[in-house]
């Protein structure tokens, strides 16, 4: 088990490359998605009432994360038939928040002999052997993991909570600065801290009204939310 624990990708790894047939046809992982943020995340079985609230919540939300030009790839161990039978399931039975007749239009990996899910450390075996957990992967344009989030099985996911964490990651790859507890785009930042006893006199003298010294180490700036959104968001063709 602990040899299994030293192989799962962490943060900061290169996003495991794997072949797999979906929903909406063979992928090549993530060598398909350069270029592009990508959430790769996992759900139980097909046919569960939680996955059910939560792949309609993905559809919907999908066209604000593909603004900021991300792609969502939905994974469970069940096969291509059966994942779209559930998807005309939730389109013809389903009514959730007043969400009704949704078309789930993201491809979802077939994993059916886990392979893609022991790879990215998915099966948790004292929760189940053979079911995957609610992960989430944010992996970056050059196909690097960015974030790793797990879920129980009986918790839907925020993914209000998802979209924030990913436009921080934006914000902090467009502008070099980090993001505060409870941050949100609008809120200030944190610029990075001095690397020099040099930097450290010249914050402890700064007096840009743009920017609040609460120590050496801690300084908050304003960023509005229209230039974070500005300089992420994709461009409109």
């Amino acid at each position: 088990m602990q040899e299994d624990a030293e192989k799962l990708p962490l943060i900061g790894d290169v996003a495991p490359s794997f072949n797999a047939n979906t929903t909406n046809g063979p992928i090549n992982f993530p060598q398909d998605y350069t270029g592009h943020w990508v959430i790769l995340f996992s759900h139980p079985m097909d046919f569960t009432p939680v996955c059910t609230t939560e792949f309609l919540s993905f559809q919907l939300m999908m066209h604000e994360f593909q603004e900021l030009d991300t792609e969502i790839i939905g994974l469970s161990v069940g096969s291509i038939p059966s994942h779209l039978a559930w998807f005309r399931s939730i389109h013809d039975e389903i009514n959730f928040n007043d969400w009704k007749n949704v078309d789930i239009t993201f491809p979802v990996i077939a994993d059916i002999d886990l392979h893609v899910a022991k790879l990215y450390g998915m099966i948790h075996p004292n929760t189940s052997d053979t079911k995957t957990v609610r992960a989430v992967f944010i992996i970056d344009p050059t196909g690097i993991i960015r974030t790793i989030l797990y879920y129980p099985q009986t918790t839907g996911r925020n993914l209000k909570e998802i979209k924030r964490i990913l436009i921080a990651l934006q914000t902090t790859d467009a502008f070099k600065v980090s993001t505060p507890a409870d941050w949100i785009p609008g809120l200030p930042v944190i610029a990075p801290a001095p690397q020099t006893i040099v930097d450290m006199q010249k914050r402890m003298n700064n007096h840009n009204k743009n920017t609040d010294v609460q120590t050496w180490y801690l300084a908050f700036k304003d960023l509005p939310a229209d230039k974070i959104y500005e300089k992420i968001k994709k461009k409109k063709s």
